[in-house]
């Protein structure tokens, strides 16, 4: 079973005007709400590809129960922690710019994070645990190693897709996936990264440091992935941008669905970048459809033993 984890998930309230002018009375033209957070995005995009999971993570307040009806709705199982107040409410206003206003999410207390670990403790050999997003203000960096560590007794496949602190703390757990864009690849390593000399290097080095696999989002320009037997490029199809939002995490979710069923590691990155792609040229997070007509299109490159 694929375990999604959104420590800090959201309500996105997306606003479409024609002009936003700050100051001033602003009608909106269109406005949408998605359940979000990147653990949460994963599991909707795994459901679009008909791979069972679980969605886990906390959940408050009538924005909380909001996301847990709308899973229930897209047939999408859960094992949410309720917990006192609200989850965060994010607003995406979208002009001739895009604006976002994240919330905060709520406090979470030790009795909280202790039911979440002993939900973690019931895995198996064999699962794959997501974590994936940022933390609410009242979780440290070290809950995510918690769980990690938790996972790794366990034996279960660990992919990890966050930021900062958390993100490099994961390295040591030698986990299953990684899933750094450009900026926090070399975050990790604290360099800037300018090239894709670079990015080969760096990305190198989280192979040797035990990482499974690597997948570094390069935005329109593709991505590469990085296993300890090869280097894969591969270049992005080309489209109208219509969402910024949830493409690395539909890369994620498609790289486990066809892992999952078995598919060779290529055509798993092309399903990955296929599904990136197919979300950044829609309005919500991408379909099978959707991912499938563009799979023909994602060009990859091999780089035998390069690592």
């Amino acid at each position: 079973m694929i375990y999604t984890c959104t420590l800090n998930p959201s309500v996105d309230y997306v606003v479409e005007a024609q002009q936003i002018e700050l100051g001033k009375l602003n009608r909106a033209t269109k406005t949408s709400y998605f359940p979000g957070g990147k653990g949460i995005n994963v599991s909707r995009v795994l459901k679009r590809l008909h791979i069972h999971n679980i969605a886990l993570g906390f959940i408050g307040g009538f924005t909380g129960q909001f996301i847990a009806d709308e899973l229930k709705r897209e047939h999408i199982l859960t094992d949410f922690i309720t917990v006192p107040g609200q989850t965060r409410l994010n607003i995406k206003l979208k002009g001739e710019r895009e604006t976002e206003i994240n919330g905060e999410g709520p406090v979470i207390s030790d009795k909280h994070k202790e039911a979440l670990i002993d939900k973690i403790k019931q895995l198996k050999k064999g699962d794959i645990l997501v974590l994936a997003g940022s933390l609410p203000p009242s979780i440290d960096d070290t809950f995510y190693v918690m769980m990690m560590e938790e996972a790794k007794k366990r034996k279960v496949a660990v992919v990890v897709d966050t930021s900062g602190s958390a993100l490099k703390q994961a390295i040591a757990y030698e986990p299953f996936l990684l899933k750094p864009n450009q900026m926090e690849l070399g975050e990790l390593f604290g360099v800037s990264i300018h090239s894709r000399h670079q990015i080969i290097e760096y990305g190198k080095k989280l192979i040797d440091n035990g990482v499974q696999h690597v997948i570094v989002s390069l935005a329109g320009d593709g991505a590469i992935l990085f296993h300890k037997d090869v280097i894969l490029i591969a270049q992005a199809p080309k489209g109208m941008v219509k969402n910024s939002v949830g493409a690395g995490d539909s890369m994620v979710a498609g790289f486990l669905a066809a892992y999952v069923n078995e598919a060779p590691l290529e055509e798993a990155f092309r399903y990955s970048v296929a599904a990136g792609s197919a979300t950044a040229f829609s309005e919500d997070l991408c379909t099978e459809d959707g991912v499938h007509r563009l799979l023909s299109e994602v060009t990859i490159t091999r780089m035998e033993d390069a690592v």
